[in-house]
């Protein structure tokens, strides 16, 4: 689980965050499940290693706002070879805000 403070750079016009930043608030989350995992991008990118998004299908279930703090929920589904399966729940106070499923891949830089 990993959280998350909207700022005003986050927003859109009406204060509601846009639609990009959800990207970057996931990438963050999974870079950090990594990290708990101690699988940390620089030692990978010494010895010529990186992981890149193959795909990745977003749901906007609702809006988050300026100063929410939200929390990211990430979780592997499956891993086989190079490729592994994450998804990624973002949640307001319990309640569901954007989902992510992404297909992940080891790359040999």
């Amino acid at each position: 689980r990993f959280p998350v403070r909207v700022y005003f750079e986050d927003t859109d016009f009406s204060t509601n965050v846009y639609h990009a930043a959800y990207l970057k608030f996931f990438e963050r989350a999974r870079t950090e499940y990594l990290r708990a995992h101690n699988i940390h991008h620089a030692e990978m990118a010494k010895d010529g290693l990186a992981f890149a998004v193959r795909e990745i299908t977003v749901s906007y279930d609702r809006a988050a706002h300026i100063d929410d703090l939200l929390e990211v929920e990430t979780r592997m589904t499956s891993a086989t070879g190079a490729r592994f399966l994450l998804d990624q729940v973002m949640t307001r106070d319990g309640k569901v805000i954007t989902r992510a499923k992404v297909v992940a891949v080891l790359l040999n830089a």
